[in-house]
């Protein structure tokens, strides 16, 4: 794990979502721009891994249920991305419960299909701390 603050790994994380963006678009599937945006944390050098299995403990067992975290950013901040043209509450719900479940702090919903990516992105929060509207990038 890196030594970085979780809010400094977040701007890192938008930016390369932003250059994804920048060099391909809205309006492509989901998958391509997972493998696009995966290929550029590899690139910055950014511990990444995709499609980690999100097991459900219930009651003292672990339930397999198929859930996956489409990006884990190093062990810290869970992005699940998106490809579609209106954003719905369900998928900040979703990924709020993913953070609870796997007991990780931060997340990023971002939705690629937009013309300009800050407005597909948001940042969902677990408690973690040093976490203030401020440090957002300004649009």
């Amino acid at each position: 794990m890196n030594s970085k603050s979780i809010n400094d790994l977040s701007h890192e994380l938008i930016g390369a979502a932003i250059e994804v963006h920048r060099e391909l678009g809205p309006g492509l599937l989901e998958s391509a721009y997972e493998g696009a945006y995966a290929h550029e944390l590899t690139l910055r050098q950014i511990p990444h891994s995709r499609q980690k299995l999100m097991p459900i403990l219930y009651k003292g067992i672990s339930i397999d249920t198929g859930y996956r975290i489409d990006i884990l950013a190093d062990e810290r901040v869970v992005i699940e991305l998106k490809a579609v043209e209106k954003m719905i509450p369900l998928f900040s719900a979703q990924l709020l419960t993913y953070l609870r479940l796997s007991k990780l702090q931060l997340g990023l919903l971002i939705n690629f299909n937009v013309s300009k990516l800050i407005d597909g992105v948001e940042r969902i929060s677990n408690h973690a701390p040093n976490l203030h509207p401020s440090s957002l990038p300004q649009k």
